[in-house]
Order: structure tokens, then sequence, then C-alpha cells
């Protein structure tokens, strides 16, 4: 159907509204923290826009999710023995701070849940640094690249992962499970806050969830992801000088008035009789680390193009 495709062709090439809409989900939004107020902000627009095309029966569709959070500023900094930023950002549902607070920086490996008994008494009032030092020699992420032909076609090939699902399934259930138990020690040892290195180089924080948002659950202390090469810094630095202090300050909140989020939906009405349904979509929130365009207003704004 010639006149179809022309028709097709001519929407994507001269009516584009693909830029337009990732511009305003990611600049004008911005970071859509499922439950937060920005996520609604988000799900209303795209319920609006979709309408406005022409989309029938748009509207939202509330599922029972749990508490919102939001994050407004952060500021973290070596105060002694010298002052230096660090660059870092807090993982979500985990508290701000009432204030700046300040404290002494200390080594703790926390891996395990028996290794939490080993700090009994110790931690109270510190500011710990719980992960291993980055090793950038094992890193392949590290290494600068220039992408030829041949490696972007390698790129495309999925390799079936050795791991199983139920294998993958069992170790987030154990690290889900050791991060409660941790949240709930730090909380009662009265830590100030903990900081963990983020798992890629080039000073990228890669930063998702550390707290809960299922109402109840142990919240834990502040929990900063700093870069990789500074924190591996904060632990040379603690190795030779016991006296590092580092202040932090984070505007975090929780929304607990409505623990339901949603769905944008809206359909175009076909004509089979068998009455089968196409769906097509992609998730609309986002982490709070950038504005959320590749993880995923670039494919929200292919779903609503299409």
């Amino acid at each position: 159907d010639l006149e179809m495709i022309t028709r097709i062709r001519d929407q994507g090439f001269r009516h584009s509204q693909v830029m337009a809409t990732v511009e305003h989900l990611t600049d004008q939004i911005g970071p859509r923290v499922t439950g937060s107020t920005e996520a609604k902000e988000a799900l209303e627009w795209t319920r609006k826009q979709l309408a406005d095309w022409g989309l029938a029966n748009a509207h939202l569709e509330a599922f029972d999710f749990g508490r919102g959070w939001s994050l407004r500023s952060v500021s973290a900094a070596v105060v002694k023995p010298q002052h230096f930023p660090l660059m870092a950002l807090p993982r979500a549902y985990t508290p701000g701070t009432a204030r700046p607070v300040r404290g002494p920086l200390m080594a703790a490996k926390m891996e395990t849940e028996k290794d939490l008994d080993q700090y009994k008494g110790k931690v109270a009032g510190k500011i710990l640094l719980v992960d291993e030092a980055h090793d950038f020699a094992k890193d392949k992420a590290a290494e600068p690249r220039r992408y030829t032909a041949e490696t972007l076609d390698e790129l495309e090939q999925y390799k079936v992962p050795k791991e199983t699902d139920q294998e993958r399934e069992k170790r987030y259930e154990e690290r889900i499970k050791m991060r409660r138990a941790r949240n709930k020690f730090l909380t009662q040892e009265k830590v100030l806050a903990i900081l963990e290195a983020s798992s890629t180089p080039w000073g990228v924080l890669q930063v998702s969830s550390g707290g809960s948002y299922k109402p109840g659950e142990p919240d834990g202390p502040p929990d900063l992801v700093v870069a990789a090469e500074q924190y591996n810094r904060l632990l040379r630095l603690v190795e030779k000088n016991p006296g590092v202090e580092v202040e932090i300050d984070v505007k975090a909140s929780y929304q607990d008035d409505d623990h339901t989020s949603y769905n944008t939906i809206a359909e175009i009405p076909g004509t089979d009789p068998n009455g089968e349904v196409v769906m097509l979509g992609a998730h609309l929130d986002s982490w709070h680390g950038s504005t959320g365009a590749t993880d995923n207003a670039a494919g929200c704004a292919v779903a609503m193009e299409t």
C-alpha cells in the first residue's frame, strides 16, 4: 500500500514529535522515581499528550505501589584533614538529613549479615565506607574505547546468560535481605551515614535504590554513592589517617500521603472482530542520577510517536 507507506514516511520525516517528547520528559520534568511528584507529573503530561493527539480513552490506571521519594539537593565533602568536595548522590528511598551532619570516616566491610556483629557498639556517630576499593585494572569499562562497525555489530548480539532466571532471582532476594538487615543494624547503632562506591568508572554515578518504598521497613541512615575514583581515595586516606572527617547534607523527602502509582493508558480502537489487542509501551519512571533519557524516555517517546 504505497499511499499508506508515503503517509507514514511523511509523518516520520516532517511531523515527528520524538525530540519534543524526549526534551519535555528529560529537560523539563527530569528524574521520575516511582511514586514521586515528578513521576506523577510525567504520567499526567503523557496522558494529556496522547489525548490531544486524538487517542481514545486516555487515562491513568492505578496500582498500589508504596511511598514516593524525591531528592532536592545533596552536598558531601571531606572536611578534615583537608577540604575537598565529593561527587555523590544518595540512593533512592534512603532518608535525608535534617541539617548538615559531620562525623569521622571509618571503613567497615559489610557484605554478609555475619559481618555486622563485629561492628556492634563501634560505629555510632560515624560515616562508614562499606565497599571494597574499585579495581580499575580488572574493569573493562575503565578502558577508553572507540567503536568500529564490527564492534557495534557485536553490541547487537544478545548472549544468553549462563545464570538461570531462578539463580538470578535468588541472588536478588539475598541482596535485598542483606540490605534490610544492614539498614536495621545501622539504624540501631546510630550510624550517621554510609558511603558506597559507584560500580561505574569515569566519575559516573551508578545509583538506584537503597532504602525501601514499602512503609514500615527500616530506612537505614542516608546512603550515598560516591564516584569510584574518589571512593578509592577515601579508603587510602582512612588507612593512613584515622582522623578523616566528612560532612554531608541531603535534602530528600518521602511522599507518604498516597501510596498509589499509575500507568498511562491510551487506545487506538481497531476494527478486527476477533478483538485482539496490540500492546506497545515503555517504562516512564527513572532513577534520579540523571534525567532518565535512555532509561527510558527514549522508549516512551518512540512508543508515543508510533
